[in-house]
C-alpha cells in the first residue's frame, strides 16, 4: 500500500491509502476501527493446527471478532490472507461466501467451516466486501486486489511491475498433495498406490476399492480431505512425478508422458500449462 501511495504521488496524483494499525488488546489501545472502508488483518503466526487453535481463543482474537463484525454492520471491507482468514471465518460473515486459506490447513478450514464455499486451489477471492488470500506470500497478492478495488487496476498494474511480482491465480502448482493426503489413512494409502501404478491406466472404482470405499464415499472423502476431485487428484500426482522427471532428467516428454500414465504426450503438456502456465520445457535443468 506504501508503493500505490509513492507511485500516486510520483505521477502527482493523491496518495489513495491512508493506514492506521489497530490493536485487539483485552484493554482498548491504538486506533479504533471507525468509518475505515478496509480492515486488513495480519497473519496469526501460527505455525500448526494446535497453535492456531490457541491463538483464537486468546483474548485479542476474541476482542479482535467482535471489532470485525461491528466493521462489517457499519459497511467496511476485510481483506485476509493465510492463518488470518480462519479469524475471519471465525465471525460467520464468510458463511455462504467464497474465501480461500493456505493450501496445507484447508482440510482443517473445511472441517471447521463448512458453511464456507472454500476455494483452496485460489491464491486470492475477492468476493467484496470480503476478500481472502492463500498461503503466507499471497499477502502481496492480496494487497494487489485491494488497490485493484480502491485504486484501480492501473495502479495494481504499476504495483506489480515496481515490486516485479508475477500474476499468479493458483495455488495448485504449489500444493503437496502427499501433505494433504497423509491427514487422512485411507487417503494416504490411495495416493501411494496411484504413485506405485502411476504407468498404467485405471478406473476411479479401481482406486475408491484399494481405499476401501465406494466411488461415492472415496469422492466425497477426498474431496473433504484435499479439495480434489478423484480425477484431479490423480491428475496432480501424475504432473507432480512428470515435472519431477523434467527437472531431474534429460527424458524425451514422450517418455514422461508414457511413464506417468498417459499415451498421448499432448495430455500431459495441456495439464502442465494449465496447472502451471508453463509448457515442459520451462522445468528442464539449465545446460
Amino acid at each position: 500500500m506504501a508503493t500505490a501511495n509513492r507511485i500516486s504521488e510520483i505521477v502527482k496524483r493523491s496518495a489513495p491509502f491512508d493506514v492506521e494499525t489497530v490493536r485487539a488488546r483485552p484493554l482498548r489501545h491504538g486506533a479504533e476501527p471507525g468509518r475505515a472502508e478496509l480492515i486488513i488483518i495480519p497473519g496469526l503466526g501460527a505455525a500448526s493446527t494446535e497453535a492456531l487453535d490457541e491463538t483464537l481463543k486468546s483474548p485479542a482474537c476474541r476482542r479482535a471478532l467482535d471489532m470485525l463484525v461491528d466493521a462489517s454492520k457499519a459497511g467496511t471491507a476485510i481483506a485476509a490472507s493465510c492463518t488470518s482468514t480462519f479469524l475471519l471465518a471465525e465471525t460467520g460473515l464468510l458463511d455462504g461466501r467464497r474465501a480461500t486459506t493456505t493450501w496445507w490447513l484447508a482440510p482443517v478450514f473445511r472441517r471447521r467451516y463448512p458453511k464456507v464455499e472454500l476455494m483452496s486451489d485460489r491464491i486470492v477471492v475477492a468476493d467484496w466486501p470480503l476478500a481472502t488470500g492463500g498461503a503466507a506470500m499471497a499477502q502481496m497478492d492480496l494487497m494487489l486486489a485491494v488497490v485493484e478495488r480502491f485504486a484501480g487496476p492501473g495502479l495494481a498494474k504499476a504495483c506489480a511491475n515496481y515490486l516485479l511480482l508475477d500474476e499468479r491465480r493458483s495455488q495448485a502448482p504449489f500444493m503437496a498433495i502427499g501433505h494433504l493426503a497423509g491427514q487422512d489413512a485411507k487417503i494416504a494409502k490411495a495416493e501411494s498406490w496411484v504413485r506405485e501404478n502411476i504407468a498404467r491406466d485405471f478406473g476411479i472404482d479401481e482406486l475408491a476399492e484399494v481405499a476401501a470405499a465406494t466411488p461415492r464415499t472415496f469422492a466425497r472423502r477426498l474431496k473433504a480431505v484435499c479439495g480434489l476431485s478423484p480425477i484431479q487428484f490423480v491428475q496432480r500426482i501424475r504432473i507432480e512425478k512428470a515435472r519431477h522427471l523434467l527437472e531431474t532428467t534429460r527424458l524425451p516428454v514422450d517418455e514422461i508422458a508414457r511413464r506417468v500414465g498417459y499415451a498421448e504426450p499432448s495430455t500431459l503438456r495441456r495439464l502442465i500449462r494449465r496447472d502451471t502456465r508453463h509448457a515442459p520445457g520451462y522445468f528442464r535443468p539449465i545446460a
